[in-house]
């Protein structure tokens, strides 16, 4: 009888276990999933920011030449 006992206890355990260790993969999971995600946002700022700083400094030059070439009369 007690031998009955102490492996229902065992099963309950061990089946206690299992449910512990899948909750513990699941959250390292959504943490894994969370932290990708946030990287991902982080760089999709700096390409923007990137491109943005680039369209700025492509202008400037632009304007810059410009005004040379309307200086030296190469343009009107």
């Amino acid at each position: 009888m007690a031998s009955k006992g102490l492996q229902d206890l065992k099963q309950q355990v061990q089946g206690a276990a299992q449910e512990a260790v899948a909750a513990a993969g699941a959250s390292a999971q959504q943490v894994v999933d969370q932290a990708t995600e946030a990287g991902q946002k982080a760089m999709d700022q700096v390409a923007k920011s990137t491109q943005e700083t680039i369209d700025k400094t492509a202008n400037q030059a632009s304007e810059t030449f410009s005004g040379f070439g309307k200086k030296l009369g190469f343009m009107s």
